[in-house]
């Protein structure tokens, strides 16, 4: 609290200082009340009162306080790098490579690939384990699976047919529809319903086996839109796409110019230069599909008045 002080000079007259603090210092053991000039108050420096030397103790303190901080803060900062690093297990984060998409799928389909070569090795082992076991009954059943190999696309097809090539509008008229109208983008790009509208048109036609961008259709297989790519068996895809199909390509392309969706489609190729390109071809080469065979989830069909499926 603040108190008045006064004393005697030194030729002996009475005089009063200004408020002063009394601060109480603890220290150290036997040390009592230090007082101290309030120093915003005017008349302090008149009065006086000074500051010892004992008053300044202590003001280097929160320097060291500070370097621990530093040392601290350096310590988490090199912790948090550490960590992106192994959440990142090399790969590159960075928002630039994140753009780099046909860098991404490239990487994604490379590794499929060689799961897929994996995965059709271990079913050639399983193959030949089974054919090794003498039993009538898993010798018949084992004659009726290769029979079914082929349709079920299990097995590698020649034969002629045509390849159908689908791709997005050139750049400069997308460019050009997302400073117009940003909305009419989404009419320039292809579709996964502009794929699976030629893959029927092909079945209908009587294509025997099918592969899109090189995989093979099967049963099981399922075209899906995520971004501007098309996943295919888990792996994703940037146009052109390719669907080519086995079988008498008179007949096929006959099937495709019959499509009302491909006719509306190629309404779109000749208004904004979306890609359509059918190329017939006498020998096309098939692979096998090398995927799992496992079904997740079916439900039986409603067979039609009509007989057909």
């Amino acid at each position: 609290m603040g108190l008045r002080a006064a004393g005697l000079d030194t030729a002996g007259s009475l005089w009063f200082g200004s408020s002063v603090s009394v601060v109480t210092a603890r220290a150290g053991p036997g040390r009592g009340r230090r007082v101290l000039p309030d120093v915003g108050r005017p008349g302090c420096r008149e009065a006086g009162t000074h500051v010892t030397h004992e008053a300044t103790r202590g003001r280097g303190r929160p320097s060291r306080v500070w370097h621990g901080a530093a040392a601290l803060a350096f310590v988490v900062a090199g912790a948090l790098f550490a960590t992106t690093a192994l959440s990142a297990k090399g790969l590159d984060l960075r928002a630039a490579s994140i753009t780099d998409l046909d860098g991404v799928v490239r990487q994604e389909k490379q590794r499929s690939d060689e799961l897929q070569g994996k995965l059709a090795s271990l079913h050639k082992q399983v193959d030949e384990l089974g054919r090794q076991v003498n039993d009538t009954s898993v010798t018949r059943l084992q004659g009726q699976v290769d029979q079914l190999r082929g349709p079920a696309g299990l097995d590698a097809v020649t034969g002629p047919g045509l390849t159908v090539v689908l791709s997005d509008a050139p750049k400069s008229e997308i460019d050009k529809a997302r400073a117009d109208d940003p909305a009419s983008v989404d009419l320039l790009v292809v579709h996964q319903q502009d794929i699976q509208a030629v893959v029927n048109a092909l079945w209908s036609g009587g294509a025997e086996a099918m592969t899109i961008q090189g995989q093979r259709v099967v049963s099981t297989t399922g075209i899906k839109c995520v971004g501007n790519t098309v996943v295919l068996h888990g792996v994703p895809y940037s146009p052109p796409y390719r669907i080519a199909a086995i079988g008498d390509p008179a007949q096929l392309e006959s099937s495709l110019d019959a499509s009302d969706y491909i006719d509306a489609y190629q309404t779109f190729v000749q208004r904004y230069s979306l890609g359509y390109d059918v190329l017939a071809s006498g020998h096309l080469e098939l692979p096998a599909y090398k995927g799992s065979t496992t079904l997740k989830y079916a439900e039986p069909g409603v067979e039609s008045s009509s007989g057909q499926g």
